[in-house]
C-alpha cells in the first residue's frame, strides 16, 4: 500500500502494526528517501517472497540452496556506488531509520545484511541490528553464540577491528541465507545463490576489505572496534514478541555510507518480519539432524508460540525407541529449547491434537528428558543476568509423547462414528428416509441368534459390523439376538473389543487366569 501524504517517521512502526499490506512510505517528514517495511510479515508474504506457492516450498527451496550452492561472484561496482558518503560527511542522521517499540533504546537498523571476513574461515553472512549512538557510531547486537561474534571476538583479541558491511534493501533470498546458520568455513552468500538459482553478485567496498551485496538499495561500510562487549546496547522489541533488555556489546564506527540515487530504506518490522523467513531454517536443520539418527519424519511445527527458534514439534513414523532417539537429534539444533515427538496420526499444526497427545501418551518419569547446561540464547527472558560477555547456558526439554512399547494399539483407536459415510445428516434435512428393517418374532430370535454365532466362530466381528451383517432386521432383533447369546453363555470378546464365540481361540482370557 502506498502512502503518498506525509507521515511523521515516528509512527511508521505502529502503523506497518496496523496494515494488512507492507507499507511504503513516499514522504517521510524530515528524509529525502522513502521508507517501505512490512514485505514479508505474513506467511503469504514470504511465500509470494521467495516466489513459492506454499509454505514448505520456502524449506525446499532453502534445502536446494544448501545442497547446491552457488558461489557468488565479484562485480567491479554497482548502482549502490551513485552517492558514496565519507569520513567526517558521513550522518546516520540523514538515513530515515524509525524508531520501533516503545522502550526502544535509539533508532534500530534491522534490515542489514552483514558481511564479514576472518584471516582463517573467510567469509561470513548473517542480519543483525545496528542501533545509532551518533552519526557515524552504533553499536551492534552480537551477544549470541554465533560466527559472526566469533569473528569479533578473534578481532578483538589480535587488538584489531573487524570490517563488516551492511547491505540494507536486498532481495528476501539473500535475507534468508544470511539468516541460516551455517558451519564455520561455509559461504551463506553460495547458500543464497543456491536458492536463487543464480550467483549473487558481490561487489567490493572503497573503505574495507570486505564486499556487499551489489543490488542492495543502501551499504553501509563499518568496523566492529576492538573495546570488547563492554557498551550497552538495546533495549528493542525482540523476536521474543516481548521488550528486550540491555544487552552489553561492542560499538561499530561507520566509515562511508552509499546508496543508489533513488534509493528507498527497509524497516524490517519485529517482530513478525523476522518470523517467516527464519521458520524454515530451523525446519531444514531439524530435518537434517533426525535424517542422521536414522529418524523417519512425517513433519515438523516450528510453532509461532514459541517465536519460531524455541519450540518444535514432531511427527515420526515410529520404531521402538525412537521417540527419545528424535527427542535428542532434534534437541542438538541451534536454539530449540523445547521439543515435543508425537507418532504419524498426530496433527503437528493442531494445538488440540499435540496436548491430546501429552495428556494420553506420557508418563513424566519416563517420557521427560531435561538437558542441562546446554548453550543458551541471551534473548531468553527466563534465564539469568550474566556479565558482560559472558553467554549463559540454559536447560533443554524433550516430551516424548509417542506410544511407548507394549502398549495395546487399540487403546489409542480414535472414537470414528457408525455409518459415518453412508448416513449424512444434509441428506436427511433434504428428505432422505431409512427403510424399515424386519422384525423378528421371539420365536425367530433364537434363528438370529444362530446366525450371528455362526458368523462370529469364524471370525471376531464388532457389534457394529455385526449390526451392518444383519441390517435387514430391524436393530432391536440384533440387540435381542446378541442379549440371547450372552444369557447362554455363548458370546464372549477377544482382546479387540470383537464378539466372538465364548471358547474360542479367540476368546480373551481374565487376567490372572491359568491360560494367560
Amino acid at each position: 500500500m502506498d502512502l503518498r501524504q506525509p507521515v511523521d517517521i515516528r509512527h511508521i512502526a505502529t502503523l506497518v502494526d496496523q496494515s494488512d499490506k507492507a507499507l511504503m512510505f513516499h514522504n517521510v517528514i524530515g528524509y529525502d528517501m522513502p521508507v517501505v517495511s512490512g514485505i514479508i510479515r505474513s506467511q503469504k508474504r514470504a511465500i509470494m517472497s521467495m516466489e513459492c506457492e506454499t509454505y514448505p516450498e520456502i524449506e525446499a527451496k532453502l534445502k536446494r540452496g544448501i545442497d547446491n550452492p552457488i558461489p557468488p561472484v565479484m562485480v567491479a561496482t554497482s548502482p549502490t556506488r551513485d552517492i558514496v558518503i565519507e569520513g567526517d560527511d558521513v550522518d546516520l542522521y540523514k538515513l530515515p531509520i524509525p524508531m520501533s517499540s516503545i522502550y526502544d533504546g535509539g533508532p534500530m537498523i534491522t534490515a542489514g545484511v552483514v558481511l564479514s571476513r576472518d584471516p582463517e574461515y573467510g567469509l561470513n553472512s548473517g542480519i543483525y541490528r545496528f542501533i545509532v549512538k551518533e552519526k557515524n557510531l552504533t553499536g551492534i547486537d552480537i551477544v549470541t553464540p554465533n560466527n559472526m561474534r566469533l569473528f569479533a571476538q578473534r578481532a578483538y583479541e589480535a587488538g584489531r577491528p573487524c570490517p563488516i558491511s551492511i547491505s540494507i534493501g536486498t532481495h528476501p533470498y539473500e535475507i534468508m541465507g544470511s539468516g541460516f546458520r551455517a558451519p564455520l568455513g561455509v559461504d551463506e552468500m553460495a547458500i543464497a545463490g543456491g536458492i536463487r538459482g543464480k550467483a549473487v553478485e558481490l561487489a567490493p567496498c572503497k573503505t574495507i576489505d570486505v564486499p556487499y551485496i551489489a543490488d542492495a538499495e543502501i551499504v553501509i561500510e563499518a568496523e566492529i572496534l576492538p573495546t570488547g562487549w563492554v557498551y550497552p546496547e538495546g533495549r528493542f522489541g525482540e523476536f521474543t514478541r516481548l521488550m528486550g533488555g540491555l544487552h552489553w556489546n561492542p560499538i561499530v564506527r561507520i566509515k562511508a555510507v552509499c546508496m543508489r540515487k533513488d534509493a528507498m530504506y527497509y524497516a524490517l518490522h519485529m517482530p513478525w518480519e523476522n518470523t517467516w523467513l527464519a521458520a524454515p531454517t530451523r525446519y531444514t536443520q531439524i530435518r537434517q539432524a533426525l535424517k542422521t539418527a536414522g529418524v523417519a519424519v512425517k513433519d515438523i511445527n516450528v510453532t509461532l508460540g514459541g517465536c519460531a527458534f524455541w519450540h518444535a514439534v514432531i511427527s515420526i513414523k515410529k520404531q521402538a525407541g525412537e521417540g527419545k532417539n528424535a527427542l535428542l537429534a532434534a534437541l542438538s539444533v541451534l536454539d530449540l529449547k523445547h521439543v515435543v515427538v508425537v507418532d504419524d496420526d498426530i496433527d503437528v499444526f493442531n494445538p488440540t491434537d499435540i496436548e491430546w497427545a501429552i495428556a494420553t501418551r506420557v508418563q513424566a518419569d519416563r517420557d521427560l528428558v531435561v538437558i542441562s547446561g546446554a548453550r543458551g540464547k541471551p534473548l531468553d527472558p527466563s534465564l539469568p543476568v550474566m556479565p558482560p560477555g559472558v553467554v549463559p547456558t540454559t536447560a533443554k526439554l524433550g516430551i516424548d509423547a509417542t506410544i511407548s512399547e507394549g502398549i495395546p494399539k487399540e487403546r489409542f483407536e480414535r472414537i470414528a462414528y457408525a455409518y459415518a459415510e453412508t448416513a449424512r445428516l444434509e441428506d436427511y434435512v433434504d428428505g432422505k428416509a431409512d427403510t424399515v428393517g424386519t422384525t423378528a418374532a421371539d420365536a425367530d430370535i433364537a434363528t438370529v441368534a444362530e446366525e450371528i454365532l455362526k458368523m462370529i466362530r469364524v471370525e471376531p466381528r464388532y457389534y457394529t459390523d455385526i449390526a451392518e451383517a444383519f441390517s435387514h432386521y430391524n436393530f432391536e432383533t440384533v440387540a435381542r439376538a446378541l442379549g440371547q447369546l450372552h444369557v447362554s453363555e455363548m458370546l464372549w470378546q477377544d482382546a479387540r473389543g470383537r464378539m466372538c464365540e465364548r471358547h474360542s481361540k479367540f476368546a480373551v482370557k481374565p487376567p490372572g487366569s491359568a491360560a494367560n
